[in-house]
């Protein structure tokens, strides 16, 4: 609570800034989202146009996906982009959130240092890999911050039948997926991360995908409004400008365009 408190803070004073003269006021959309799309460079490439093209100004504020919809929930953001469908539907049934839409996806993966002490490498079902992972006391760090991919790991964990939690070598980081990566590189760990941030970051740590490709890593995200009906402090028009761009065939484009070291990140949701 006190985390959202101080995202809520932020968001405000950067709402604020320049509103003294309506006239002459930027607009701003407050666009909360993960960890992901920030750390892997995705929105910097994605916004640039859509400023340039509106004069509206987007305040990202990246935090995991659970932060992010508590967020929403408070009225302390006019767009959430995050990956965890079960939560974002429950989010519009609730009525804090309307018109959900698929933007990109890519795919989890179990990394690991490249001598692979479990022995993971060539399994094919990520369940395997990390009973393996825990039968092996290699050390496997978890992000526990209630993300989408904290979520995605709890949901393969718990598709094994084994709880990990009371492991000494399965450690909780408490981070966001960056500061993971890291973690994990030096303790020579495990972990899972999503496609994307793992290339923005391979150059800088020695980590390999280990374990890569099962249906249940796929990995979606979708944005979806705060709703102005039960929230009337959202920038609703703003927001609106920057769905449909995302969305739009301009805004799917420049996602498939984006590559780091020559590899696609992100795939648009229009290419399935």
């Amino acid at each position: 609570m006190r985390a959202l408190a101080l995202f809520a803070a932020v968001l405000l004073a950067a709402f604020s800034t320049g509103c003294g003269d309506e006239g002459a006021a930027t607009q701003r959309v407050r666009l909360v989202t993960t960890t992901s799309t920030a750390n892997s460079g995705l929105l910097t490439h994605l916004l640039e146009p859509f400023k340039t093209e509106t004069g509206i100004e987007v305040i990202v504020v990246p935090v995991g996906t659970g932060q992010a919809l508590a967020l929403g929930r408070r009225g302390d953001a006019d767009l959430v982009l995050v990956h965890a469908r079960e939560r974002e539907d429950a989010f519009v049934a609730e009525g804090h959130g309307i018109d959900r839409r698929d933007v990109m996806w890519n795919d989890f993966a179990i990394v690991g240092p490249p001598s692979d002490p479990a022995g993971i490498r060539g399994l094919r079902r990520p369940g395997d890999a990390l009973k393996k992972i825990l039968a092996s006391d290699a050390l496997f760090i978890s992000r526990s911050d209630d993300s989408g991919t904290h979520i995605r790991e709890r949901a393969l964990w718990a598709a094994t039948g084994v709880d990990p939690a009371d492991n000494e070598s399965y450690w909780k980081a408490g981070q966001g997926m960056g500061k993971c990566l890291v973690m994990a590189d030096e303790k020579r760990a495990y972990t899972l991360a999503d496609r994307g941030t793992y290339l923005a970051f391979r150059d800088r740590i020695e980590l390999v995908i280990l374990m890569e490709g099962d249906a249940s890593l796929r990995n979606p995200y979708g944005a979806i409004l705060v709703n102005p009906a039960k929230h009337p402090g959202v920038n609703a028009s703003a927001a609106r400008a920057l769905l449909d761009y995302m969305t739009s065939p301009r805004g799917q484009k420049r996602i498939a365009a984006f590559r780091v070291d020559d590899e696609v990140l992100f795939q648009p949701a229009t290419r399935e």
